[in-house]
């Protein structure tokens, strides 16, 4: 009879890896032979809710265990907030692909970690038993990137909550133009929030976003300025007090773009539309979006377009070339959404 493998499964971000995860790895270990980590959020533009790529993320966690290299398996997943059973079925994918490549001759065991104070994902995967583990003390993320940007990168107190390799790290990243892109932004989205702290309550804003098509491409424009700086985006922006929805989308389609077609054929090229919620999906604020689908006859040319008001550029991009890694905020799952396609 095969020996019996067990595999330990822990889903998390890892902005930055910290000594809790160390101390869950170092638990897991204990009683599991293999630990997989899935590290979310993976494929998506630097910001300063998730600074470092997964590139960088795995680099971390393997400079902490020197010793353990054959016992940690890292797999990256992109985010899917519109979608969670394809979020689901993304873990088990990559899950599977490890049993596959590195146990092929055992009988595996697979363990999902359950930590008290983080999300229990144990309901999305009830085929996997939990493994519950209980930490000397809860460390936050949040805290420690908070910490880090706010000390300009030389911070004792988020040093002394990352195991010693990440710290050096983080030291080292601090003098990078990455870091100071992030570093802008993070002080611009500060600016930001300081222009309605003072409100009775934290208000929810309400935007619109253009997804245009035609004949295999779809129209994007770069952003100008802070929050995304040069990073692609659908065209859009915040709906006026006097005007709808679909109105809103327009004009800014029309003033990002400059798309020159008729009001009524942009009207009647309308397919879809949906709202978009994910509470963290801006890191301005509460915001929710209204996505509109149009799809532009194939019988002519791409229109000619030209970046206006806060777009630095507009063009028409190949739907092939799409890259969550240049992609502002969730623009590709709104794209992925009503294009009702997927790409990973």
């Amino acid at each position: 009879m095969s020996k019996i493998i067990k595999i330990a499964v822990m889903v998390g971000r890892f902005q930055p890896f910290h000594k809790g995860h160390e101390e869950v790895i170092k638990l897991a270990l204990n009683q599991a032979n293999h630990v997989i980590l899935v590290c979310g959020s993976s494929f998506l533009p630097r910001t300063p809710r998730n600074p470092w790529t997964y590139s960088e993320i795995e680099s971390m966690v393997r400079s902490c265990f020197p010793a353990q290299q054959n016992q940690i398996t890292l797999v990256p997943i992109i985010d899917t907030p519109y979608n969670e059973e394809a979020w689901i079925w993304l873990i088990q994918k990559n899950v599977w692909q490890v049993l596959q490549e590195k146990f092929t001759q055992e009988n595996a065991e697979l363990y999902l970690i359950k930590l008290p104070f983080d999300k229990d994902y144990t309901k999305s995967f009830p085929a996997w038993d939990p493994l519950e583990l209980f930490l000397s003390k809860k460390i936050s993320a949040s805290e420690i990137r908070d910490d880090y940007f706010q000390a300009g990168g030389d911070s004792d107190r988020s040093a002394g909550m990352v195991p010693a390799p990440v710290a050096t790290f983080m030291h080292k990243f601090s003098s990078s133009p990455e870091f100071g892109a992030l570093l802008e932004e993070k002080t611009f989205l500060e600016k930001y929030k300081k222009g309605w702290e003072s409100a009775a309550y934290p208000p929810t804003f309400v935007t619109v976003d253009a997804v245009v098509c035609q004949a295999g491409h779809i129209l994007m424009i770069k952003r100008k300025a802070y929050p995304g700086k040069n990073l692609l985006a659908l065209p859009g922006g915040f709906i006026k007090q006097d005007e709808s929805l679909l109105d809103a989308c327009l004009r800014e389609l029309r003033t990002e773009t400059r798309l020159k077609m008729p009001e009524p054929v942009l009207k009647g090229s309308l397919k879809s539309k949906n709202v978009y919620d994910y509470p963290y999906r801006s890191l301005r604020g509460r915001t929710i979006t209204h996505g509109f689908y149009f799809e532009l006859s194939n019988d002519h040319e791409l229109p000619q377009v030209k970046g206006g008001e806060d777009a630095k550029q507009a063009f028409w991009l190949p739907l092939s070339q799409l890259d969550s890694r240049q992609i502002f905020e969730d623009h590709f799952s709104i794209i992925q959404d009503l294009l009702r396609i997927y790409m990973n």
